[in-house]
């Protein structure tokens, strides 16, 4: 059973940016803003080239992910999610995937990557194995 609930899933798909921390090779954390989407119980975003993440992820899969959502607390705080993970880099599929989610961050019918042969990039796709933050997906 995914630990991603309704909520998380439409926190993780509402369009807003989400920072994602992976490990460099010095054990310091490197951080990117990525779009995501879900897939099955998979969260995913994309990379068109070989960049510091990709490299991260090859090397040591653990990932955190946080993303802030709709919706405030009765004392007023802003409602975040964080999603702790492993992740898997799939060869390929990139443009398609970033092209999914332009029409969610973008608007429909834009055309993203906006270049015509983009590379193959790569699809990561991440296992949350648990959640936190404040919202209605943290269960302490």
């Amino acid at each position: 059973m995914s630990v991603l609930n309704a909520a998380a899933r439409a926190a993780l798909t509402a369009g807003r940016l989400a920072h994602v921390v992976t490990v460099n090779a010095d054990g310091t954390p490197q951080v990117s803003l990525v779009w995501t989407g879900i897939d099955g119980d998979d969260i995913v975003f994309a990379h068109l080239g070989e960049g510091r993440k990709i490299a991260n992820l090859r090397r040591d899969p653990r990932v955190v992910l946080s993303v802030e959502a709709e919706g405030r607390t009765e004392i007023g705080l802003d409602h975040y999610l964080v999603v702790y993970g492993t992740a898997s880099v799939v060869d390929g599929g990139g443009p398609d995937l970033l092209q999914r989610l332009a029409e969610v961050y973008l608007g429909l019918g834009v055309r993203f990557p906006p270049f015509d042969n983009p590379p193959p990039g790569h699809v990561v796709r991440i296992a949350a194995d648990r959640v936190a933050g404040i919202g209605p997906w943290f269960t302490s």
